[in-house]
């Protein structure tokens, strides 16, 4: 966050596993097991076990994402409850798609496609919150901004800036903090919780610099919070219930 005040300004490739076993490598690259263009061929016209392929193939995708340093196929398998030749059937499709990778110990990682899918996800999550965050800036008369958890930071995703101010925060898109300081980011510990409060901070991650940030609460599979932040004390009790009305806006906008 850059506190300096602004006057007037408006913003606006998979290799064989490592760890296999005999015929385990085979049986994924017999013909008809898998293919990086789809799923597990052999359960074709089986949609009950085409439905629990997809939801093994995801739990491991969410396995991978909590494991800082990856997982072996062995451990993969071992939480997902199956066997390693299930998880290399999940793992095939996963990599031909670059949604994981394998390291040079055969660790299984995210892989750059997850990356590829993020920023398409991320202008439409900014897209849907910037009515509410204009109003939430032109109400406050402070910085308005959507923060989301992204590999346990919090980012702000979209920043609006309140266009009848003389000095107003400068606060750029992409800042990082950790979850833990700040308005922004702990409303984000709070709504993990179900904790709808309005949070407020002084200083915390700026010198001089005044936030209040509600949680983001209803959207699956998104961690975020809409708050603002100023140069001065924000009232609590008056911009608290405008930022949890926006974090309601965005909800819906996002629902």
């Amino acid at each position: 966050m850059d506190a300096t005040a602004r006057s007037g300004e408006t913003p606006a490739h998979s290799s064989a596993p490592t760890d296999a076993v005999p015929g385990q490598a085979n049986a994924v690259g017999q013909a008809g097991a898998v293919g990086p263009a789809g799923l597990v061929d052999a359960v074709a016209g089986r949609p009950g076990e085409m439905s629990q392929t997809l939801d093994r193939g995801l739990r491991l995708l969410h396995l991978v994402a909590d494991a800082s340093g990856g997982l072996t196929v062995t451990e993969a398998a071992n939480r997902l409850g199956v066997g390693r030749a299930a998880v290399y059937r999940l793992v095939g499709p996963l990599t031909g798609h670059g949604m994981l990778r394998r390291d040079g110990v055969g660790r299984l990682h995210l892989g750059a496609g997850l990356l590829h899918l993020a920023r398409r996800a991320q202008p439409l999550l900014a897209d849907g919150a910037l009515p509410a965050l204009r109003r939430l800036a032109e109400q406050a008369g402070a910085t308005a901004h959507l923060t989301v958890v992204e590999g346990g930071e919090g980012v702000a995703l979209a920043v609006v800036e309140p266009t009848w101010t003389s000095f107003h925060v400068a606060y750029r898109a992409g800042a990082r903090h950790p979850l833990d300081r700040g308005a922004a980011g702990r409303a984000i510990l709070a709504g993990r919780s179900g904790e709808a409060a309005p949070v407020s901070s002084s200083g915390e991650l700026q010198a001089g610099a005044y936030g209040v940030a509600a949680p983001v609460l209803g959207v699956p599979g998104l961690e975020a919070s809409v708050g603002v932040v100023a140069l001065a004390p924000l009232d609590v009790d008056t911009i608290g219930p405008q930022v949890q009305a926006a974090a309601t806006a965005i909800t819906t906008a996002l629902s």
